[in-house]
Formats: structure tokens, C-alpha cells, sequence
């Protein structure tokens, strides 16, 4: 078993899924003009990923300790490959749909299996590396963001920008054909299939799965949509996405740092405060420097959500195992999957501006959420938990 060629597939895996969202985040309303589709239409459309995700996530977490972890992301691959050519070939709103789910379910399945892949082969410094792991989600949607906009600005279709998706797809496809595979951390440590659901049924478990809803809605539902929430900034909503997925690429390579003086609650805690501030920011937004100032304090705020939520459930309940940190990402992706639609509809009758004001109450229930988790966290809880 070779640890670095191994996450180094886990992270050109991450790539292909972050490129997905950052290519459509700038074609959706494109697609929206040439094949007449509405703002609710789109947001099922962009909606449709995530809950395909939910599902591969859901199912892929326990069959990684049935299939293994390799076959696992062998099943990412072809959902990545069959959703990409669909979507080349898509000319409305089912042919959209179909290959938005295939993808969904091959992005699913690289975080069903490259999240306990991380968490095992580092078991010591799961927080540092999730997070140098998940550096390459904002990774790659700033790869395909900078992608769609250049590709776009030199005149080339958007079938040819999707095309991009196939090469980091094939290089990880490539790299896993060759790699040996760890058992699961739960698998290898001993825990039972039984005790693993009977952890999944705890209520700080239930907790950390409803909060996760909330903060992959806080980050997500804005990021997919930013294009039309941000459209009357006069600033390029895609170049906003890929400054905010370069401040989230900073912050998450030094995360181990920073965990060390805040903990995961604590960090968790400072992320709701900044992406409550920023939401409300962007929404009074205007001109080149006050976007990218609010665009800052919104980055700063999503940066540690993800990936932070999944460490604090591999710290404190290691028992959950691959399960629980599929049903944690499953939660996260369904939220988004329903949020979209919503927002959506909003954009149809508001404006941007007072859609991302609404939105901003998500993050501020996350203040008080987590500072209860915060004092809870430094008296109750160990590694033992």
C-alpha cells in the first residue's frame, strides 16, 4: 500500500468532482437561455447532483467495508465518465437531468470511499489531512471555473468545457487500477456492523447529521448558484467563485494549525460567525472592491464547514465508521438538493440581493448551534466518547 499515490488519487478524484460544480456553476444560466429553461427548472436541474450524491453516499459508505474501497471508486469513475459524455450530448431539461444524476452518483461515491480511504491510511491526523484532502474540492472548482471563463472567453462551446472533466478523471481511474487498498479504519480496529449502527443512532450523531444539512446549504447553495445570485455586483460571479475557492484552498492546507488552538467545534464556531457576516455582505454588494471584501469574510466562513463536520465525526465517534461519515456527507448533499430549488424559485421573483439576505439565516442559527457544541465539546467529550 503506497499512502501518497493513494491520496493522490483521492485528491485527482476530488478534482473531477469540484470541476463539475464549478463548470456548471457558470453554465447553468446558459442553459437556461439556449433551451428555455426557468430558474426552478435549473435549480433541480443543479439539485439533482447532490441528491444522486446523497444517494451513492448513503450506500457507498457501508459497501466499502462489503466491496472495498478500490471498487467503490471504480463505480466514482464510470458515473463520472457516462455523466460527463450525457451531458455533452444533453439538449434539455430530462437529458440535463439524467446526466446531472449520473454525475451526482460518481461524486457520491468518491466521498463515500476517499473520506475513510484519508481517515485510515492517517489515522493520527485525520483533521489535518481531511482537510489538506478537501483542500482540492475549492481546488478544483477553481480549475474549472478559471477553465469555463478562459474556454469561454476564447469562444469555445460548453460541450468542449464539460469535455475537461474526462482528464482528471482517467488520470485517478488510472492510478487506483494499480494501488492496493486498505480495509476501513471500523473494519481493521474490530468494531462490529451492529455497534457501527448503533452508533450512527446516538444523538450526538443525529446532531452533527442536522447541522451538516445546514452548513453544506450554507456553502453549496450559494456556490452553485452564485452566477445568478451575484449577477448584479458588476463583477464576474465565476471569477467571485474562484477567488472565494482560493481563500477556501489556503485555509483548509493549514487547517492542522489552526485546529491546535480552536478545536473542530471551536473552528466550526468561527466558520458560522464569518459566513453569517459575509452572506449579508454580499448581499449589499456592489463594484469591484466591496465584492471582494464581502466575498472574503463569506470565504473565510465556508473555508472549514465540510470538512471539519466529517473530522469531528471520525474523532469523536470513531465507531460510525464508513457509514458515518457517508450519512454525514449523504445529509449535507440532500440539504443541498433541496435548498436549490428553492432558491431558485426565490431568484424568480426576487432579486439576488434579497435572496442571499433571506439565506443568511441558515448560517446564524449555526452561532448558537455551535457555541453550545463548543462548551459541550470541552467538558464532555474525549476521544473515547
Amino acid at each position: 500500500m503506497n499512502k501518497n499515490k493513494l491520496f493522490l488519487a483521492s485528491c485527482m478524484a476530488l478534482i473531477t468532482t469540484a470541476m463539475a460544480f464549478g463548470l456548471r456553476a457558470g453554465m447553468l444560466n446558459q442553459w437556461g437561455t439556449e433551451f428555455g429553461l426557468s430558474g426552478e427548472e435549473l435549480g433541480w436541474i443543479g439539485g439533482t447532483a447532490f441528491w444522486g450524491f446523497t444517494l451513492a453516499m448513503v450506500f457507498g459508505g457501508p459497501l466499502c467495508d462489503i466491496l472495498g474501497m478500490k471498487k467503490i471508486l471504480f463505480i466514482a469513475f464510470f458515473g463520472h465518465i457516462l455523466g460527463t459524455i450525457l451531458t455533452i450530448f444533453s439538449g434539455g431539461f430530462w437529458s440535463f437531468f439524467i446526466s446531472t444524476l449520473c454525475i451526482g452518483i460518481g461524486n457520491g461515491m468518491v466521498e463515500a470511499a476517499c473520506n475513510p480511504l484519508v481517515a485510515t491510511i492517517y489515522k493520527d491526523e485525520k483533521t489535518k489531512m481531511l482537510n489538506r484532502f478537501h483542500v482540492w474540492f475549492p481546488g478544483g472548482i477553481v480549475i474549472g471555473g478559471l477553465v469555463g471563463y478562459a474556454m469561454t472567453g476564447l469562444g469555445f462551446s460548453w460541450q468542449l468545457q464539460v469535455a475537461t472533466m474526462l482528464i482528471p478523471a482517467c488520470v485517478y481511474g488510472f492510478l487506483i487500477a494499480k494501488e492496493n487498498f486498505p480495509t476501513t479504519e471500523r473494519v481493521a480496529s474490530g468494531v462490529s456492523t451492529g455497534d457501527m449502527f448503533k452508533a450512527c443512532l446516538s444523538p450526538l450523531f443525529f446532531t452533527m447529521a442536522l447541522l451538516m444539512m445546514i452548513t453544506a446549504s450554507t456553502e453549496l447553495g450559494t456556490n452553485q448558484l452564485i452566477d445568478s445570485l451575484l449577477k448584479d455586483t458588476g463583477v464576474s460571479p465565476i471569477l467571485i467563485l474562484v477567488y472565494v475557492s482560493g481563500l477556501m484552498m489556503v485555509g483548509r492546507t493549514y487547517a492542522g494549525n489552526i485546529v491546535h488552538t480552536l478545536s473542530p467545534a471551536g473552528m466550526l464556531l468561527f466558520s458560522a460567525v464569518f459566513s453569517t457576516l459575509g452572506l449579508v455582505l454580499l448581499s449589499y454588494a456592489s463594484g469591484t472592491t466591496f465584492t471582494f471584501f464581502a466575498a472574503t469574510v463569506f470565504g473565510i466562513g465556508i473555508c472549514f464547514f465540510w470538512p471539519t463536520m466529517i473530522s469531528f465525526v471520525a474523532e469523536y465517534l470513531p465507531s460510525t465508521g464508513a457509514l458515518g461519515l457517508s450519512l454525514m456527507g449523504g445529509a449535507g448533499m440532500l440539504s443541498v438538493s433541496l435548498v436549490l430549488p428553492i432558491l431558485g424559485k426565490l431568484l424568480d421573483n426576487q432579486s439576488g440581493a434579497q435572496t442571499l439576505r433571506g439565506f443568511a439565516l441558515l448560517p446564524s442559527f449555526l452561532i448558537v448551534a455551535f457555541a453550545i457544541l463548543y462548551f459541550y465539546s470541552k467538558k464532555m467529550l474525549s476521544k473515547n466518547y
